[in-house]
């Protein structure tokens, strides 16, 4: 439930920023939709769906049409990387976004199964999803090393080196366990701890220091997504603790 509230509470974040700032920090993947004939309004069409389908997923009696509603946004949102993956298919960045909206794709899925029947086939697939988006931020942190120490506030000790190898390392065995269903409760679960500090460690200062950049803004909705995508997994799916 708790994982449900904060998921569909940062959806609604970001479809508000998207709203707000057309820009592509703001956008992310789903900026490409803006090239298409009547991009703008198809745009700001499937953010106002994306806010609908959050507030919805938080109320009990409408979570399932909600969540049906925001598996089509985020299956659309996933799809829209893809020509950027074709086009580009050595630049690891067009993966990294792809497996950003399909990891929030899976927690969605995991919502919309956790309320009906025969749902162990959907919440395993969703599981796996979300296992192969963990390799995905694994990579992630290994290639933009120098992004990731540069992110880790220089207060926290031993230093910034330290913090970014062992989180990575992180990734890494939660990736493992989610995949393998192996301590995926566990995993899961540290993970959702994980990225929130993130989220309140590294986004939250750098939105106090900076909050007229567009691109902190969408950071912190995305890190929070993430977050409750792993915990709506966490409470829902069928997994060895």
């Amino acid at each position: 439930m708790f994982g449900r509230i904060l998921f569909g509470a940062s959806a609604v974040l970001f479809g508000v920023i998207a709203l707000m700032w057309h820009d592509a920090d703001t956008w992310q993947s789903p900026h490409r939709i803006l090239r298409l004939p009547f991009g703008s309004i198809i745009g700001e069409c499937l953010m106002i769906a994306l806010i609908v389908g959050a507030i919805g997923i938080v109320l009990t009696r409408t979570v399932r049409p909600a969540a049906i509603l925001l598996i089509v946004v985020y299956a659309l949102f996933s799809l829209t990387c893809i020509p950027g993956i074709v086009a580009a298919p050595k630049v690891f960045g067009q993966y990294d976004g792809f497996f950003e909206q399909f990891s929030l794709l899976c927690g969605v899925v995991a919502v919309y199964a956790a309320t009906g029947a025969n749902s162990a086939r959907a919440l395993g697939a969703a599981r796996v999803g979300f296992g192969l988006s963990v390799v995905a931020f694994t990579l992630a942190q290994i290639i933009y090393f120098k992004v990731t120490v540069a992110l880790v506030p220089t207060w926290i000790p031993p230093n910034q080196a330290f913090w970014a190898i062992l989180t990575t390392v992180a990734f890494a065995l939660a990736a493992i366990a989610i995949l393998t269903n192996l301590r995926a409760r566990l995993a899961l679960r540290l993970l959702t701890l994980m990225l929130a500090l993130f989220g309140i460690l590294v986004w939250v200062p750098l939105l106090a220091a900076h909050p007229e950049t567009h691109g902190n803004w969408s950071e912190f909705a995305i890190n929070f997504l993430i977050t409750g995508a792993a915990w709506v997994l966490a409470e829902a799916a069928p997994l060895t603790a």
